[in-house]
Order: structure tokens, then sequence, then C-alpha cells
């Protein structure tokens, strides 16, 4: 477990990857490395399933309560899929990167270019799989799903990899601890940025060099 001292202004950590390549597991190691990260809870319109609590899984929503939302700008990024609405509420995110914290968001390549438009300073981290054939293999070692849905699940993660070019951060997952440790650095190397870090260049820049005040 790291200490890290919460810097003057946060990050938004969106973090996005296909089915099969790990990206759940280095989330996992990221958090436990850096326990004050916060999890962004999605909205969703579809009915939650068994063992899912509304607030923790995601906010359940009905869907007119879903759209007025959009209406009135809500969500940071949100998307129809399979006839289900899903959506990122914003409020919540920028009060707590305004408040220091590091909020972490695991959403899809259309979801990250979405963010983009609302918060640039966001860093957006793609996680990807050695080579195609590593995430083919991953996929059907999970042995729960037929070969129609292997064969979607590895067309739709294709999709996603082809907007790597618009991602800050590329971490291949060939190595867990190698992955972990990057995962971790890229956002310690964030929080040091000169603009979240407002208070030690002031404190620094002043004639009695203050650097100690905090």
């Amino acid at each position: 477990m790291l200490r890290v001292p919460r810097p003057e202004r946060g990050l938004l950590l969106v973090v996005g990857g296909p089915s099969g390549v790990g990206k759940s597991t280095l989330i996992k190691g990221l958090r436990e490395q850096l326990p004050e990260i916060v999890f962004s809870v999605s909205a969703t319109t579809r009915a939650p399933r068994p063992g899912e609590q509304d607030g923790r899984e995601y906010h359940f929503l009905a869907r007119d309560r879903f759209e007025d939302m959009v209406a009135r700008g809500g969500f940071l990024e949100w998307a129809e899929v399979y006839g289900n609405l899903y959506g990122t509420p914003w409020q919540q995110i920028a009060d707590d990167v305004e408040d220091g914290r590091v909020v972490l968001l695991d959403i899809d390549a259309q979801g990250s270019e979405q963010v983009r438009g609302r918060m640039h300073d966001a860093a957006h981290v793609m996680i990807l799989p050695p080579d195609r054939l590593t995430l083919e293999t991953r996929l059907r070692a999970r042995g729960t799903e037929d070969e129609a849905t292997v064969q979607r699940r590895l067309a739709e993660g294709l999709e996603q990899l082809s907007h790597v070019g618009t991602y800050d951060y590329l971490v291949v997952n060939d190595d867990l601890e190698t992955a972990r440790a990057t995962l971790v650095g890229i956002v310690l190397a964030e929080l040091s940025k000169r603009q979240r870090r407002v208070d030690r260049v002031r404190a620094w820049s002043s004639p009695g060099h203050g650097g100690d005040s905090g």
C-alpha cells in the first residue's frame, strides 16, 4: 500500500480495454496499492441481476429518469447498449476531482471520447493484450461461453483496440506484475504534475521558500 498526499486537484483515470485482457485484475491491484481511489458507479436502465445492489454495481434508474438526466447534461458520458442505457453521473465525479481525489472510470472507447470533450485533464489508459492470439486464448480459457459468444466478444475487443491511438497511455498486460506496476506508476506521475500541485508551486515560489508547509 502506498501513501500518496492528496493533490490540490485530483484525477479522473479512464481505463479501457477489451474483455479477456485482464483489466479487472489490474484495477483490483491498483486499488490495493492506492486504496483511496474512488471507483465510479455507473447508472443503467437495465434491471438488477440476482445479488446486485443499487449504488454498488450500478445506480438502477427508470428510463424516463435516465433520459431526463441526459437532457439536463447530468452524464459525463452515456450510451445505449442492447436496448439498455448506461451512463456515468457527472456531478459526483466533478466534486471528487475538485476535492483532490482519484476517480477511476472503467468504460469503452466511445465513452472515453465523450469524457475527453468534457474533462480535458483526465488520463486515458488502454490495457492491451500482447497480441490477438493471446486475447482469443484468454477469452476461450473462461470456458463459460459458446463459440458464437467468443467470436462476438473477440470482434468487439478488436473494435475497441482500433481506438488505441486516442489514449494517453498504453499498458501491455503480458506480465501481470509489470503491468500492475506500470498502471500504478501512471497514477503517481499524473498526481505529480505541476498543475495538480499548485499549492507546492506557490509554497516554493514564495520569498520564504515555505516548501515544508504541507
